[in-house]
């Protein structure tokens, strides 16, 4: 009794006090509230920053686009004679004036990225756009609601195929791929140029396709395959029997080389056609910008999404990329969403080290990266008195593509300290990537995967397989049953015959067609990435950690050595060594790779730039896209088209040293 005559009984609080508990937690949900709007409010700021600065750019672009298509049609024209003389006629006209006229129908194969893509079924974000582009045109989505345009454009991490309840589906027709965006033509030069002569939709055909997914999804998913041979044999039926003229641009060479093994395959892998339907409905392949052996862009761009652009924008605005483009950390969504395209791992570079180059060997060291370019001229001399210029060799190892350091580049591999990555642990985590906004396969590394790729020092084409399966296993395991990057022993075996060898030249045949011709089209004479200076970067937990050393520059003892990027003979995307290789050697004559010995033709275009602003990209360009509006090479396709054989038009046409490189490397033929 005493216990509860001690306890004090229950008081019932005062409204007063009831009054000042409600205000604290009204103050602490508002203040919660706050909070939540303010990291809103940071984070779409710069997103409504970034969709005003695109937007300025693209209103300036297309007012100025306006403005010259208001002027008469005349007036560009008189002002570029006025400057530079009279101008040419294109080569459709010229060609036309020379009396000739359609003979095989004509068959365009896409790059990567140059086809439209357009949405057939969306999420919620996206309501409206049935059918609307999400890749190519103004890409008004990506700026108006980014981070659902990333969602959309990006595939299924397991599957390399869409995701549940997205369908994004490649333009059709002619339109599919002739300008990437107003004003900026892809195709639509040369279509021009061959409607002069009298050609029109019922003899071209835009081989259009998803160029995402992986070539053989590309017939599983969409039987993109089964309908270019249909359209194919559809075109030889309706035009006299003439066989198709093939002209494949970038990708589009590696797609066409996997769909002409693909065509002769038996069901069901393949399309039923027969070992003989590329020489009844082919006439001649003309390769433009073919990345045969890939590109080392394509590693830099999977492993850490840069090339020398976006590491030299780095430069000027630290920090910018790696923050709040697109909602939050816009490389990282960027990894994210193309690290789901499977199309990229074709370009990965084929053939190893016998290719590309060993630590201290590479074929391709004689090019002079300082040279300057006018136009309707040359470089300056690569060589003095029959002698490479060792001013811009020296420490030049473009077999090692990539390097962490400038010293470790130019290191004889006798005096390289490396720790082997290979089974290096994983285990420990990095801290609070709990916060980060877009997983990346770097989350799951931990700092000793890290720090095993460093470690490592210098990475030749043979080891960035296993660098690439090291930091990106889930990409590479798509990947690698997609594609293939070695060399053949022995193409008897039939472990060939699957299709993930198909697009690899070293480990295919050629149809067996010795009637058909194959060119090989690209421009030379511009500094092309080949290998990069990398360094280790620790901004935090959530970012890519590795980027390219825009400080490393050789200066003048080493003038391809700018930005962290090595350079070499190219077309600025595609180097003459993948692009040149098989027409200079590996297919030249019967070989292995070619049993049949089709005819292969070099056709090399130097580049020279625009003279002035209103040659627009110019008419002699060699880069990697604007060729398609070289003049040149506009005429040699017309001429072919029109039934001359590449004896009639000279032969091969070399500027560059891709035969001489080509005999550095000891392959077996």
């Amino acid at each position: 009794m005493s216990f509860l005559r001690r306890r004090k009984a229950p008081e019932n609080p005062s409204p007063l006090e009831d009054e000042k508990e409600k205000e604290k937690k009204d103050k602490k949900v508002k203040e919660k509230s706050l909070e939540g709007e303010r990291i809103r409010i940071k984070r779409w700021s710069c997103v409504d920053s970034c969709c005003w600065f695109v937007g300025l750019v693209c209103s300036i672009w297309w007012f100025l686009l306006f403005l010259y298509n208001t002027m008469p049609a005349s007036f560009p024209q008189y002002v570029a004679e006025a400057i530079t003389g009279p101008l040419p006629d294109p080569p459709g006209v010229k060609l036309r004036k020379e009396g000739l006229t359609v003979k095989h129908p004509v068959v365009f194969v896409p790059g990567i990225v140059t086809g439209g893509l357009e949405l057939w079924e969306g999420r919620q974000c996206a309501d409206g756009l049935f059918r609307k582009r999400l890749w190519g045109g103004t890409f008004g989505e990506l700026y108006k609601r980014p981070l659902c345009w990333v969602e959309h454009m990006s595939l299924d991490n397991e599957t390399g195929l869409d995701q549940p309840g997205i369908r994004v589906r490649p333009v059709s027709g002619l339109v599919a791929a002739d300008y990437f965006a107003p004003g900026y033509f892809v195709w639509a030069v040369l279509i021009a140029n061959l409607a002069r002569i009298g050609y029109e939709e019922k003899n071209m055909y835009m081989a259009a396709y998803d160029w995402r997914i992986s070539f053989q999804n590309t017939e599983v998913r969409d039987q993109t395959l089964s309908r270019i041979k249909n359209n194919i044999e559809l075109m030889v039926t309706t035009n006299g029997g003439n066989k198709v003229v093939v002209i494949p641009h970038s990708m589009g060479v590696l797609y066409f080389l996997h769909f002409m093994k693909w065509v002769e395959a038996p069901v069901p892998l393949g399309g039923g056609g027969g070992s003989d339907w590329c020489a009844k409905h082919i006439k001649a392949v003309m390769n433009i910008g073919g990345p045969f052996l890939g590109v080392p862009k394509a590693v830099a761009g999977l492993f850490s999404i840069e090339a020398r652009d976006i590491a030299v924008a780095r430069t000027f605005a630290p920090g910018f990329l790696d923050k709040d483009v697109f909602g939050l950390q816009t490389l990282q969504h960027l990894m994210r969403m193309t690290r789901t395209w499977d199309s990229t791992m074709s370009m990965i570079p084929k053939g190893g080290d016998t290719i590309w180059g060993t630590l201290d060997w590479s074929p391709d060291v004689s090019y002079n990266c300082s040279a300057k370019k006018y136009k309707n001229n040359g470089t300056f001399g690569t060589f003095q008195n029959g002698k490479e210029n060792p001013g811009f060799m020296k420490n030049i190892n473009y077999g090692r593509l990539i390097s962490f350091g400038k010293d470790i580049a130019g290191l004889h591999s006798s005096k390289l300290e490396r720790l082997d990555f290979r089974g290096a642990p994983k285990g420990r985590n990095l801290a609070n990537t709990s916060s980060c906004d877009v997983w990346t396969e770097y989350h799951e590394m931990g700092v000793e995967g890290i720090k095993a790729v460093t470690n490592y020092k210098t990475y030749t084409a043979d080891s960035i397989l296993d660098l690439l399966h090291f930091v990106a296993p889930k990409m590479m395991k798509r990947g690698d049953a997609h594609f293939s990057y070695g060399i053949a022993d022995n193409l008897e075996d039939q472990k060939y015959k699957h299709y993930k060898y198909w697009s690899n030249p070293l480990e295919t045949t050629l149809p067996n067609a010795p009637d058909m011709e194959i060119y090989s089209m690209y421009g030379v004479g511009i500094p092309t990435e080949r290998a990069y200076i990398y360094k280790f970067t620790s901004q935090s937990e959530c970012h890519i950690p590795f980027q390219i050393d825009t400080s490393a520059d050789g200066g003048k003892e080493c003038s391809c050595l700018r930005d962290g990027v090595y350079s070499s003979d190219g077309d600025e995307t595609v180097p003459v060594l993948s692009a040149g290789f098989m027409c200079a050697k590996g297919w030249r004559g019967r070989t292995r790779f070619n049993p049949s010995g089709i005819r292969t033709f070099i056709r090399e275009y130097d580049h020279a730039p625009p003279a002035n602003l209103l040659e627009g990209r110019g008419t002699q360009s060699g880069a990697h896209v604007d060729i398609l509006g070289n003049f040149a090479l506009i005429e040699d396709i017309i001429r072919v088209a029109a039934g001359a054989s590449g004896e009639d038009l000279g032969g091969d046409r070399v500027h560059s040293d891709i035969f001489k490189w080509s005999e550095k490397i000891i392959l077996k033929l």
